[in-house]
């Protein structure tokens, strides 16, 4: 039957009929029935929204057409509040029942509970297809279980469940009847997500079928809603699969957005979709995202908190990079989930335009910030080539960051981070403890002395002049050793400020030599006060580079100022004269 363009319709969201016009068929189709006709057990794991749902329907048409019972069972319906594995179990089989019309053979409540008090619910259900469903049925079965992922909600372990399908698979081995039964598993989870048992696990016996984006030669089909809307379809559709790389959601929306357009046959199909995607789609994204998908997308990469941070990371990696390697991490197989990159050729990459401008280097850096507490500081530390120390944490910053991360799973990078804080906190914290005790006993020296002088001196003044005399002298030295012990604790201080600021330690550097000159006049100094106080300054000029120097005056400056645009400088000596520069020469000079 031949549709016309008026009445073709695009399906945006939701599973497609068996008889959609606007259904694409690609080499998955061809594979998943083929395999499952074959008797091969069949798993379709991949992201929300690329088909995996209409695949089903337009597989299981194909079968029956051919004489294959098919049963189905979606996981959504069974629910997951206050859901026992009784009620789970049952749920299957009830499910079983109506899809195999079997309810007018087996009252299948009744053969339920008359089971009950000795056999488990799994057991059940292995006797119901080994009693009920393969005797009253002759012709193959295909038990299509649908939404997969949803047995990872259920307060009990499914194991069982997995591996139960595993052993009607062995069975085939010494039952006949069993090579009659196939099942097929869709949803979004990986093998190891939903079973931790790798001995029962069905997936190392199944098939597993990749759905990938829709290529122009598949795309055909959706070309005859958009001819009479503009005037060169092929176009229209090649330069939507430029945006959306295939991917069947997005590529039945746009296609739906350009019928729905009045009067663009005079626009060319480049400027056409762009129009339209960064009008329709991509400007505030969040309020046109009807039916949801790009805030589904959102919501698998932020709804774990303690995750976010580890995939945002990678995700942003992949941005910076364009392509990374696949090393079939959790991180990446959750991207992979989420739909927003797609792996090729042993890489992986942001799945499309799309994507690519909603989810862009922007939107994940304001992720970021909401997720960690010391966002600022450890970008400025990662674009230092993490050579930055002065944006480590430290104190009371560090401590709240590292109570933060208990509740979060953070990525390699941030462990980093906080462990060469916690590292230079260490280095720091020894530091200053050495330097509180080497001041502690410099006092305690200086302040021993001057009081044993000071007391020799009150006790000889009573007995003469000449002892008197010789106190003086005393005291005189035991105040000059005060004044070299705050030398030296300057120059302690100095080298203290080294590592924070380099400025501060030369200013401290400058003042303990100032004080050592003041002090060489009146009396001979220490000479381990004096490599002391070397040290401190030598430590502080080396850290400070000189940029640029300005000569031409003979006299100090007394005033200088910038041009608006910062490119000249004038200055006013008290030579009576004033300079302009740049940065190569003398412009001007007047006297």
């Amino acid at each position: 039957m031949t549709i016309s363009p008026s009445h073709y319709e695009y399906q945006v969201g939701g599973s497609l009929c068996a008889n959609a016009s606007s259904y694409v068929t690609r080499q998955a189709d061809w594979e998943f029935y083929h395999s499952l006709k074959a008797g091969k057990f069949c798993y379709v794991l991949n992201s929300r929204q690329m088909g995996k749902s209409s695949l089903r329907v337009q597989t299981m048409q194909k079968l029956q057409a051919e004489g294959i019972v098919c049963a189905f069972i979606d996981l959504t319906g069974i629910g997951k509040e206050d859901v026992t594995a009784e009620k789970w179990y049952a749920g299957i089989v009830q499910s079983l029942v109506s899809s195999c019309q079997l309810g007018k053979k087996i009252n299948w409540r009744i053969w339920w509970k008359e089971r009950r008090d000795f056999l488990s619910p799994v057991q059940r259900l292995n006797l119901f297809i080994d009693e009920v469903l393969l005797v009253e049925i002759q012709q193959k079965i295909v038990i299509f279980v649908d939404e997969i992922d949803r047995v990872l909600s259920q307060t009990f372990s499914l194991d069982d469940f997995f591996g139960l399908i595993r052993f009607f698979y062995n069975k085939r081995v010494d039952n006949q009847g069993y090579k009659r039964l196939t099942f097929a598993l869709l949803g979004v989870a990986t093998p190891s997500d939903l079973i931790a048992d790798k001995t029962q696990t069905p997936f190392n016996i199944g098939k597993a079928i990749e759905l990938h984006g829709f290529k122009f030669d598949e795309a055909q089909p959706l070309i005859k809603g958009l001819e009479g809307k503009v005037d060169n379809p092929q176009a229209v559709i090649q330069e939507i699969l430029n945006w959306t790389e295939g991917q069947p959601f997005l590529t039945q929306k746009l296609c739906q957005l350009v019928i729905s357009k009045e009067n663009q046959n005079h626009l060319f199909a480049t400027q056409l979709i762009e129009d339209i995607v960064q009008k329709s789609i991509i400007e505030n994204w969040e309020a046109q995202d009807e039916p949801e998908h790009l805030k589904t997308i959102r919501d698998r990469i932020l709804r774990n908190e303690q995750k976010a941070g580890r995939l945002l990371t990678t995700y942003q990696k992949i941005l910076q990079k364009t392509e990374v390697f696949a090393d079939a991490s959790l991180e990446q197989t959750d991207l992979r989930l989420s739909g927003l990159v797609v792996q090729q050729q042993g890489k992986l990459r942001v799945y499309n335009q799309i994507y690519k401008q909603v989810f862009n280097k922007i939107w994940v850096e304001k992720q970021l910030v909401n997720l960690r507490p010391y966002s600022q500081n450890f970008n400025i530390w990662v674009n230092s080539h993490y050579q930055d120390e002065s944006r480590l944490l430290r104190g009371q910053a560090l401590q709240d960051a590292l109570l933060w991360t208990n509740n979060h799973n953070l990525s390699s990078l941030d462990y980093r981070f906080l462990t060469i804080s916690q590292e230079l906190e260490q280095r720091q914290v020894k530091y200053n403890l050495a330097i509180k005790e080497q001041e502690s006993q410099i006092l305690t020296q200086a302040q021993k002395k001057a009081k044993q002088i000071i007391s020799l001196g009150s006790i000889f003044l009573a007995i003469s002049f000449v002892v008197a005399l010789f106190t003086n002298i005393q005291l005189s030295k035991a105040r000059l050793e005060q004044a070299e012990a705050d030398i030296l604790l300057t120059s302690v201080y100095s080298q203290r400020a080294f590592d924070t600021s380099p400025f501060q330690a030369l200013l401290q550097g400058l003042k303990a030599a100032s004080k050592l000159q003041n002090l060489a006049k009146l009396s001979s100094v220490n000479q381990q006060t004096r490599s002391s106080v070397l040290s401190a300054l030598q430590q502080a000029i080396y850290s400070i580079r000189e940029k640029n120097r300005l000569e031409g005056h003979r006299d100090k400056i007394r005033g200088i100022n910038f041009s608006p645009d910062g490119k000249i400088i004038a200055s006013a000596s008290a030579d009576n004269t004033v300079k302009l520069w740049n940065a190569k020469m003398v412009l001007y000079c007047d006297r």
